[in-house]
Order: structure tokens, then sequence, then C-alpha cells
């Protein structure tokens, strides 16, 4: 856990994460799961767990505006710093964009318009194709 104290309620929210990589959840999620489960993991130990994972780029954080709180996604070790993310406004799937012709866009924004995009905070928003299919786009 690249120096940080790992404890059995440290291993077992990662694994949790991990079992749900293609979701967003919430801390609060996160700390319901394990109170049903009868798992004695207390409120500050998910945020201060949650937060160490972000920091060393595990996990992402996301903040998601039609449900005014912070989301997380398990990212292991995809090096999120090296692409862009798409994000479906239905389903709420992250999906991570490796894309030449992006890049040429953020080139265009940098030299053209001397702005330097961030890769790690930078999120489209749109219809995934499974979610445009059910409503019969």
């Amino acid at each position: 856990m690249r120096g940080k104290y790992n404890t059995k309620q440290r291993e077992k929210i990662l694994q949790y994460l991990k079992d749900n990589s293609t979701s967003n959840i919430t801390a609060e999620e996160i700390l319901k799961f394990f109170t049903n489960s009868n798992e004695n993991i207390g409120k500050a130990t998910v945020y201060r767990y949650l937060n160490n994972l972000v920091e060393e780029n595990i996990v992402k954080k996301y903040m998601v505006e039609d449900r005014n709180c912070s989301c997380y996604q398990y990212v292991g070790d995809e090096h999120c710093g090296e692409h862009y993310h798409l994000k479906c406004e239905k389903c709420e799937k992250i999906i991570h964009l490796e894309c030449e012709e992006f890049n040429y866009i953020q080139q265009h924004i940098l030299k053209d318009h001397n702005f330097e995009l961030d890769r790690v905070k930078t999120v489209l928003y749109g219809i995934c194709n499974e979610c445009k299919k059910e409503k019969g786009e």
C-alpha cells in the first residue's frame, strides 16, 4: 500500500471498490454496504481511507451534481492521469478515453488558446452507447 498501514478494514473497503469498479460509489454507500454485512467499519475510517486512495491515484474522486456528493471509482494501475474520461449521465459509467484525435484537440487548445487541460480532472459528460440503445436512438 505504498507506505500506508493496511488493516483488514481497509482491505475490505478496497476490495469493495474493486468489485464495483464500473460504478461510482459514495462513502455513504460503502458505509451502508458494510453495516448491512454486519462489518464494523466506522465513517471516519471510510473517509480517511478514500482520501488516501485518491492521493495514491488508486481511486478517482468525482463530484456528482445531481447527487450533490462525491463519488469514488477504483482505477487501480490504469494511469488515469494519462487519458481523459467520459461519463454517462444516465448510468454514471466511467469510460477511459484512449484517443489520438483527442490528443490533437488537447494540443490545439494549448497552442491556439494558451490553455492546458488537466487530464486527471477533465471529464466529458454525455450518454453511453448502451443507454442510447435503451432509449431507442
